[in-house]
């Protein structure tokens, strides 16, 4: 047998050597110092020390997008619809005393504070490429624990079909949510086998950093196979349903937007193409991968599935 190994597979010898890691972190940790005001006000300043600390995952040896180009290029309609916006109007919003509250069908309901969640025994930087819908991308090193850690631990049922998101709401936190500019709170959901999915990421972090507010501080969600929009931000609330949940941009554009959203160069936006993308940074556009690059990784979720029907 010849095994093909998956884009997400890194042998030890593949690894960033450490001498390296190390000066591509002391760069980031300059380029952040002078960066701090974007940073916000979130707890996890003091409380997530990442100083020493080395990945468990390297997923892709990529340029990064530069930390300055990730942190002022955002899409937070909760901070405003302009994409410097959420930079400009994020920085005062207060992440301190965080909660999730988790349920729906699970044997064990309850609430996590972000303290909990954030177990330095069960962090990982994982470098994935963030994919929009617009046509342009980002490749970011996320610093989180595995969605299917943490959904574990409430042990959902066999009724447990799906699991759907939700984000804070709070207009005097959140300015953006005071214009009715989308039905609020911000929703999202996946199947339940692409939330168990390993590549699937609840972030608390980037760059060696806790999580700027403008993207989607303190915790958050990555998923890098499917459009930008799916990684819902600022997350308070996780519920496990039977029936697949309401999304935000599918309830607000079916045409445009499907509950799954996967990255393919195959299936056009109504209104431009996603066949092309520009890498933030970059001027030149290339080639969209399907599933983003990771269809490898992905593709079997989706088998004998309609890709235009099931968009």
């Amino acid at each position: 047998m010849i095994k093909i190994r998956k884009n997400a597979e890194c042998r030890e010898h593949e690894v960033t050597p450490e001498a390296i890691y190390r000066q591509r972190r002391a760069f980031m940790k300059g380029s952040l110092l002078g960066a701090g005001v974007l940073l916000g006000s979130s707890p996890l300043m003091a409380a997530l020390d990442l100083s020493g600390y080395r990945p468990k995952v390297v997923t892709l040896d990529e340029e990064l997008t530069p930390f300055k180009d990730a942190t002022r290029y955002n899409n937070f309609y909760e901070f405003g619809t302009g994409k410097s916006d959420p930079a400009r109007n994020a920085g005062d919003f207060d992440t301190s005393d965080w909660k999730i509250g988790i349920g729906g069908e699970c044997a064990k309901p309850g609430v996590i504070a972000l303290e909990d969640l954030v177990d330095s025994k069960e962090l990982e930087e994982r470098i994935y490429r963030l994919r929009c819908v617009e046509a342009w991308s980002m490749v970011i090193p996320w610093i989180g624990v595995p969605l299917a850690t943490l959904l574990k631990r409430f042990e959902p049922t066999s009724k447990a079909k799906y699991v759907a998101f939700r984000t804070l709401v709070d207009p005097e936190r959140m300015p953006g949510q005071k214009r009715a500019v989308l039905d609020w709170p911000y929703r999202e959901g996946l199947r339940i086998d692409e939330a168990m999915h390993p590549l699937t990421l609840i972030a608390v972090g980037m760059y060696g950093k806790p999580m700027p507010n403008q993207n989607g501080a303190p915790v958050r969600l990555v998923v890098p196979w499917k459009y930008g929009f799916k990684s819902i931000k600022s997350i308070v609330a996780i519920d496990f349903t039977e029936e697949q949940p309401q999304t935000t941009w599918n309830m607000q554009n079916p045409r445009e937007y499907g509950f799954y959203s996967n990255v393919n160069p195959k299936v056009s936006h109504p209104r431009w193409s996603q066949a092309r993308e520009r890498r933030i940074g970059e001027f030149f556009k290339r080639d969209t991968l399907m599933f983003n690059g990771y269809e490898d990784e992905v593709a079997s979720l989706y088998a004998g599935m309609d890709l235009k029907k099931f968009y």
